[in-house]
């Protein structure tokens, strides 16, 4: 049962709910640009410096489906709040950091608010907003801020690097975590609540394990190699534990991913197609800034300055993502964004060593945005559709989970390629052409992901309805549990 409780402004509640997120995607960026002043500043080896990086997304990517089930049962409004004050105060920690150990250690505990953040804040969201056209808007704002966080940490990255010093990279993510609790504490009302289940302890433990070794495998492939025992151990002990999580799942009375969840709307189409979307996006924030650092030479402040276009056609493409849906339909929307991002990371298979930021940089970019913003929005839409609310944390934290999962998997996989690439031009070619070499190859094969992707969204999505709008013919999709848009259901 749910005890229904009234805002009187869905848009401060929305503004709220999409800060929370906007931070949870500037933090997975925000410390690439400034990767050589925090390993010079703490001390770091060459695998520390990539551990400053990987703590983040391992928590994170590990926690998602946990904290997910948790806001469900526990309720969203206090995990969302909880998980803001564990992150914010994280990342204070880690701005105060004076050794390896303690930095790592802040950056994989921010990774478990934010497991925290993300899935309660979609799932508020989907309470706040009913299916249909203000749905539809909604997460065009929430793909905006998803895309423009990524952008926007590089950007951020680089300011308070270059101008403060890169300990304020997480001191203003901690700020910023405290003044969204602030506001989601003042626009979502309280409200009163009681649900059946319990929570799936055999299920979270084996799933949550079994994702934290497969990522911690993939991402000490990058340095030590796919045959490496370690590695391929850690993927081992991943496949077993995800064997264990099936055969507890089928005993379970209340399984963390009951069968309903995927009985209903499209949430396994949306998963793996978010799932390929994830794998390049991460990329993406990783190589173009090294490209723009390491080869043209720009310093933090311009390369954080170079992601603004991206930014900017982030936020366009998001809020035209609706209205491109409620006209074409959802299967065409999704199919087209793959297919404009796919093209622009083709067009940045082909940067030069000796190129320029305006002749190798900013149209890509600007397409990339475009096509990455509406693909988010509608993926993140079809995850959800036809999810009854009592699911819809889990909902949010699985496609969550896919996201992160498959960037790490498609990172890890692009890093070693484009370093095998490097390393074989480099024996014919001076080294800022070996390095170019190595980026055009994981733009190139990032890029023939995306078209592949495009190609199975026309297949799985030819006959469905649109996600967060209105359906080809018109008609308003329904889910469970449909509320008036001036209610917010809050736990």
């Amino acid at each position: 049962m749910k005890v229904a409780a009234t805002t009187r402004s869905p848009g401060a509640a929305l503004a709220a709910l999409a800060g929370a997120q906007f931070t949870v995607m500037l933090a997975t960026s925000i410390v690439n640009v400034a990767l050589p002043q925090i390993r010079s500043g703490v001390g770091l080896s060459d695998s520390g410096t990539t551990w400053v990086v990987n703590a983040y997304g391992l928590a994170f990517g590990a926690l998602l489906l946990a904290g997910g089930r948790a806001a469900d049962l526990l309720g969203r409004r206090r995990m969302l709040l909880a998980g803001l004050a564990v992150f914010g105060a994280s990342s204070l920690a880690a701005g105060l950091a004076t050794s390896s150990a303690v930095l790592i250690t802040a950056r994989a505990v921010q990774g478990l608010g934010a497991a925290a953040i993300a899935p309660a804040s979609l799932a508020l969201v989907m309470d706040l907003f009913p299916p249909g056209a203000g749905r539809g808007r909604a997460l065009g704002v929430w793909g905006a801020v998803s895309g423009a966080g990524g952008a926007a940490g590089v950007l951020l990255g680089g300011v308070l690097t270059q101008a403060w010093g890169w300990p304020w990279i997480f001191y203003v993510v901690a700020i910023g975590a405290l003044l969204i609790l602030a506001a989601v504490a003042a626009a979502l009302p309280r409200a009163r609540s009681t649900i059946d289940g319990r929570f799936d302890l055999p299920g979270t433990a084996t799933v949550t394990l079994s994702l934290t070794s497969l990522v911690w495998g993939l991402t000490t492939a990058r340095r030590s190699g796919w045959t490496d025992t370690t590695v391929l151990g850690s993927f081992a002990v991943a496949a077993a534990l995800l064997t264990a999580f099936v055969l507890v799942e089928r005993r379970h009375p209340d399984p963390l991913l009951p069968p309903r969840l995927f009985r209903t709307g499209r949430v396994t189409t949306a998963n793996v197609l978010m799932a390929l979307l994830g794998s390049v996006w991460i990329a993406l924030f990783f190589f173009l800034p090294l490209y723009q650092q390491q080869v043209l030479g720009y310093s933090p402040l311009v390369t954080g300055l170079g992601q603004l276009p991206l930014a900017f056609a982030n936020m366009l493409g998001s809020t035209l993502a609706p209205r491109i849906s409620r006209r074409i339909g959802a299967g065409a929307t999704i199919t087209g964004a793959l297919l404009t991002e796919a093209a622009g990371l083709l067009w940045l298979s082909r940067i030069d060593a000796h190129g320029s930021y305006v002749a190798d940089v900013l149209g890509p970019s600007t397409l990339i945005g475009l096509g990455l913003s509406v693909a988010f929005v509608q993926l993140t839409a079809l995850s959800v559709e036809g999810v009854p609310r009592a699911d819809a944390g889990l909902a949010g934290g699985l496609v969550n989970t896919t996201r992160q999962v498959g960037g790490a998997v498609g990172l890890a996989l692009l890093a070693t390629l484009a370093g095998t690439s490097t390393a074989h031009a480099a024996t014919q070619q001076p080294h800022l052409e070996a390095l170019t070499a190595g980026y055009r190859t994981a733009f190139g094969i990032a890029s023939a992901v995306l078209a592949t992707t495009a190609v199975l969204a026309a297949l799985l999505t030819r006959r469905g309805r649109t996600p967060g709008g209105e359906a080809p013919d018109g008609e308003v999709p329904g889910t469970a549990e449909a509320a008036p848009s001036t209610t917010l259901r809050t736990r």
